[in-house]
């Protein structure tokens, strides 16, 4: 595997060995979190698989991987009048 930037890792390994390295890596997160997207014999040809916390959560709709911001972020960024803030410059 190769480091494009910190933290990213970026390779081609076999099941097993991805297997062996994910429950390795989401045992040993502590406070952090991971991501490992690998290919698969699915609609979208890949399989998308989180552990720790994260700002966005995987959801399966109807057999496809979609994102979703996490529920809770969503209600931190709400403003008093219930709408969402708007970027300035928008």
């Amino acid at each position: 595997m190769i480091e494009p930037r910190a933290g990213l890792y970026v390779g081609t390994l076999s099941a097993r060995v991805r297997e062996e390295l994910w429950e390795v890596v989401s045992a040993s997160l502590g406070e952090g979190s991971a991501v490992c997207i690998h290919p698969t014999d699915t609609e979208q040809r890949f399989l998308v698989r989180t552990a720790g916390p994260q700002r966005r959560e995987v959801i399966d709709y109807e057999g496809l991987q979609l994102i979703q911001m996490n529920p809770e972020e969503h209600r931190d960024m709400e403003d008093e009048s219930g709408g969402w803030p708007v970027p300035e410059g928008w």
